[in-house]
């Protein structure tokens, strides 16, 4: 059984990954927010009694139902009332995440030009901008054997589907992004 700071220390480590993961998935940094917060709330609402070593696959799977959830609360909405959405414009531009770039900031202060720290965030964002046009279960594979660091195992037992699809998932991601950075001049 986890005990209380197990965790709080578990909810404390994974909370600004499962936002990223989760702000790929629905584009909407309110929308990603409220389904983190969620599954935060159910994982020690019915899952404190488990062992602290559960706590991470079983966290994943709630992200990823609460997920499906939302998408499909979206669609039922769609479909009931008229789409206002179609009368805004979206704008497509890159999407700059912010708690990355103070961590990032935090981290180099002081230590780099104002031309290395252009030039970083710049591919940063296009990096970002890229995964995010990664197909959804590409993306949702990429994101936790590579950002959350799940083995094959564990990603196929939280994704729902075999190891060999996750490796699959894994390799396009990977070629794609390869692909797409090395078009915008970006190579390792």
């Amino acid at each position: 059984m986890a005990t209380e700071q197990e965790l709080s220390d578990f909810l404390k480590g994974v909370d600004k990954r499962a936002f990223k993961r989760v702000v790929y998935a629905v584009r909407d940094t309110d929308a990603a927010l409220d389904i983190v917060q969620d599954a935060m709330i159910r994982l020690a609402e019915k899952y404190a009694h488990r062992p602290a070593a559960e706590l991470p696959l079983l966290f994943q799977r709630i992200l990823s139902n609460a997920t499906t959830d939302w998408f499909r609360r979206q669609k039922v909405r769609t479909a009931v009332m008229q789409s206002f959405s179609d009368l805004e414009e979206h704008d497509g531009g890159d999407a700059v995440d912010l708690l990355d770039t103070l961590e990032a900031l935090q981290a180099t202060q002081g230590t780099e030009s104002a031309a290395d720290a252009l030039s970083r965030s710049q591919v940063l964002q296009a990096i970002d901008a890229e995964v995010q046009k990664l197909p959804a279960r590409q993306r949702e594979a990429f994101l936790m054997r590579y950002w959350e660091e799940f083995d094959v195992s564990e990603t196929a037992s939280v994704m729902g589907c075999s190891e060999g699809s996750v490796k699959t998932h894994c390799s396009r991601a990977v070629h794609a992004l390869a692909r797409a950075l090395k078009a915008k001049g970006i190579v390792p």
